[in-house]
């Protein structure tokens, strides 16, 4: 037998759904202190459920498999900053002619517009140059202080690992909780909903992180060519900004870029390494990421670039880094009722024009 629901009208619906929708953003905005960490802590979990389970398979505790899964994930991380910071720290040392080459650009530029326009603007004359190293020497130092700025807070880096922990230590308890909130449904089909779940978003963590090791190497590839200092350096943060969709290829060029226009004599190098940087971003859109990572995420464009202006207003770098994954998340729990399958709908890309698959075995039955 069918059962019936209270009938309500449209606009009060649509009424509800702002103030929930406001309501939402405010406890993500007061938030934001706990969940970054929370949210951050959860997908270090999911891309490390794997060795929690193998080391459970080999008769390994559950408290001991998850703090030796911790431990990795603390030296994976811990080593890609010190790496980071300590690359950084060496940027002062090469800015300390740039004032004498910045004036040469600028002598170079007025020879030319005084001998092609007929007009003297005299920036050499005018510009200060000092005050312009001053600026790269104070803001090279701040590249560092990343890391701390995408999470928050110093509490928020010391956070994520004791989320990350306890996530995996009580997996089965929250996997239980959720078959309890849809306990009209077969438990069994839910499970395995929810593990589906799970290996999505692991398949899509994955498969950025093999797209961002070959990016890396193409970038350092392309950087030793040219002979541009701290190429290793430029590559590897280069594909990882790449994980930000739209905004963080932009940055990823723009370093090695100014890098090169300052330290170098021609503007060979960044015209060069511009061209070279969107010949690898033209592979890696039409090439890597489709073959790697796939449909995993299967967020319509539209809903991606907003994801990333609302995320970035609310919670800065990590809310652009964490947009992506926990929108998937919200699109595959949406789909598991008929209810909510419509804002499913509005997460996911458009198939109209593609050929409909077959609906899958375990897909939970409708109310």
């Amino acid at each position: 037998m069918k059962k019936r629901g209270i009938w309500v009208p449209a606009y009060v619906k649509a009424l509800l759904v702002m103030i929930f929708i406001i309501v939402t953003v405010f406890f993500l905005i007061v938030g934001k202190s706990i969940l970054v960490p929370l949210f951050m802590g959860g997908f270090f979990a999911i891309l490390f459920t794997p060795v929690s389970n193998w080391l459970e398979s080999k008769k390994v505790p559950r408290t001991l498999s998850s703090f030796v899964s911790l431990l990795l994930m603390t030296l994976v991380v811990g080593g890609l900053l010190y790496f980071i910071i300590g690359n950084v720290a060496a940027f002062s040392n090469d800015f300390d002619n740039v004032s004498g080459k910045i004036s040469n650009y600028a002598s170079e530029i007025d020879e030319w517009t005084k001998s092609t326009l007929g007009m003297d603007y005299a920036i050499q004359e005018k510009a200060d140059f000092e005050y312009i190293k001053n600026v790269l020497d104070e803001h090279s130092s701040s590249i560092s202080n990343f890391a701390l700025k995408t999470v928050g807070s110093l509490s928020g880096i010391v956070l994520i690992p004791v989320f990350m922990f306890f996530l995996l230590l009580y997996r089965d308890h929250l996997a239980q909780m959720m078959i309890m909130i849809y306990r009209d449904h077969d438990p069994t089909l839910v499970k395995m909903r929810i593990t589906s779940l799970r290996k999505v978003i692991q398949h899509y963590i994955v498969g950025v992180g093999k797209v961002m090791i070959i990016l890396a190497i193409m970038n350092v590839s392309a950087y030793t060519a040219l002979g541009i200092k701290h190429a290793i350096f430029f590559g590897v943060l280069g594909a990882i900004l790449n994980i930000i969709p739209y905004v963080g290829p932009f940055f990823g060029v723009l370093l090695p870029i100014v890098y090169s226009f300052l330290t170098k004599d021609s503007l060979f190098y960044p015209i060069a390494v511009l061209v070279i940087y969107q010949i690898i971003q033209v592979i890696e859109g039409n090439f890597l990421t489709p073959k790697i990572v796939g449909g995993n995420v299967n967020l319509n464009a539209f809903i991606t670039f907003l994801g990333l202006l609302i995320g970035g207003t609310i919670w800065g770098v990590a809310g652009m880094i964490l947009v992506i994954p926990t929108l998937a998340i919200l699109r595959e729990i949406f789909d598991l009722s008929e209810e909510t399958k419509p804002f499913a709908f509005m997460l996911g890309e458009d198939k109209s024009d593609k050929k409909e698959k077959p609906k899958p075995k375990d897909e939970i039955p409708a109310d």
